[in-house]
C-alpha cells in the first residue's frame, strides 16, 4: 500500500519530544493528523513521565526506538540535539519505509547533512535538510523553514498542506544548512556575548553605563528586554545551543576559515548549561527557573556561584 495522497493521512513520526517536538505534535494534532508518533531516547528511563504524559494527554503514540517508528511512518521529522544528527539517520535508515520522507530539522553542518543524505536516500527513503531559521517557540510550526535537496520542491507543499511555512532554498544539498549555521554564528554568538558582557559589567557596577551606551549605538534594540531573554534562552537551552554551535564551528571550518568565535560562543553556552545544571538559577521545569524580566537576577546569581 502507498503511502496516502493527504498529508493529513500521513503517518508522521517525531524522533526527538523535546521542546520542539512536543510544540510539533500538538499543532500536527491540532491540524488533524490523527496519526502521530514520537521516540525520544528519555523514553524508558526514569527522566520519562514529563514526556509520556505530554504525549498521552496530545494522542501521540510513544514507540519504543528508532528503528520502529521509521518502519511506521510516511514521514519522519528528526528534531534532536546536533550531535545526534547522524546517529538518527543510522538508526531509522534500515526500516524505513520505501519512498518514505525524512525531515532532518537539526542544526548540524552541511557535511552531517550531506552523510546523512546518503544514508537515507541509500535505503530508499527520501531525505529533506530543513533549516529553521528563527526560535520556533512564538511561530511554532510556522517558524520560517528552509528546504534543501533534489526532493525538497515535491515536499514543500505537502508540508504547508501540514501547517509548515516551508520554502525551498536549494535542490542542492547543504545550502539550507550553511544559511543557517551561517546566521547562528551572529545569533548565538550575540546571545553569548550578551551574557559575558552584561555579567562582568554587573560584577564592575557599570551595567547601567554599558546599556545606556548600547542603546546610543543601536537604538532599534531594547536591549534590556533583549538581555533578558538572552540570559532566559541560554539558561534553558544552553545544553541544547552548545551542540548546534560547534556545528556551527564545524561548517566554518569546512568553509576553510579557523572558527575562533563560534569556538568560543559554543563554550560560553556550555558553561551556561553547566551552571544551570548544578542548580543556581532553581530547579527545572519550575515556573521560576530563567523566568526573570531582570537579566540582573541571572548576572548576580552568576556571580555568586564564581566568587564561592
Amino acid at each position: 500500500m502507498g503511502m496516502p495522497a493527504n498529508p493529513l493521512q500521513w503517518s508522521i513520526g517525531l524522533v526527538g519530544y523535546g521542546e520542539v517536538g512536543r510544540i510539533l505534535a500538538e499543532d500536527l494534532r491540532a491540524r488533524g493528523v490523527t496519526n502521530v508518533l514520537a521516540y525520544d531516547i528519555k523514553f524508558g528511563t526514569a527522566d520519562d513521565a514529563p514526556l509520556l504524559a505530554h504525549a498521552a494527554h496530545y494522542g501521540v503514540r510513544p514507540m519504543s526506538s528508532h528503528a520502529f517508528l521509521a518502519q511506521a511512518a510516511d514521514l519522519v521529522i528528526s528534531a534532536v540535539t546536533a550531535d545526534q544528527t547522524l546517529a538518527v539517520a543510522v538508526a531509522s535508515a534500515p526500516t524505513l519505509k520505501p519512498g518514505a520522507w525524512f525531515l532532518d530539522f537539526n542544526s548540524a553542518s552541511p557535511g552531517a547533512k550531506i552523510k546523512a543524505a546518503g544514508m537515507i536516500d541509500g535505503a530508499g527513503g527520501r531525505y529533506v535538510e530543513g533549516a529553521v531559521m528563527t526560535s520556533m517557540p512564538p511561530y511554532r510550526s510556522r517558524v520560517p523553514l528552509l528546504l534543501g535537496g533534489p526532493a525538497a520542491a515535491e515536499l514543500a507543499p505537502l508540508l504547508n498542506e501540514l501547517g509548515f511555512t516551508a520554502r525551498v532554498a536549494s535542490e542542492k544539498l547543504g545550502v539550507a544548512s550553511a544559511t543557517k549555521m551561517c546566521r547562528s554564528v551572529m545569533i548565538k554568538g550575540l546571545e553569548a556575548m550578551v551574557i559575558e558582557s552584561f555579567t562582568a559589567a554587573r560584577a564592575y557596577g557599570v551595567e547601567d553605563a554599558v546599556v545606556a551606551s548600547l542603546y546610543e549605538t543601536f537604538p532599534g534594540i531594547d536591549w534590556e528586554k533583549q538581555a533578558a531573554y538572552f540570559f532566559q534562552r541560554v539558561i534553558e537551552h544552553g545544553r541544547r545551543r552548545s551542540e548546534e554551535v560547534r556545528e556551527v564551528a564545524a561548517t566554518v571550518r569546512e568553509a576553510g576559515l579557523t572558527p575562533w568565535s563560534a569556538q568560543g560562543t559554543a563554550e560560553r553556552q556550555a558553561w551556561v548549561a553547566d551552571l544551570a545544571d548544578a542548580g543556581i538559577f532553581g530547579a527545572k521545569g519550575s515556573k521560576e527557573f530563567a523566568r526573570s524580566t531582570d537579566w540582573r537576577i541571572e548576572a548576580d546569581r552568576i556571580l555568586a556561584k564564581v566568587r564561592e
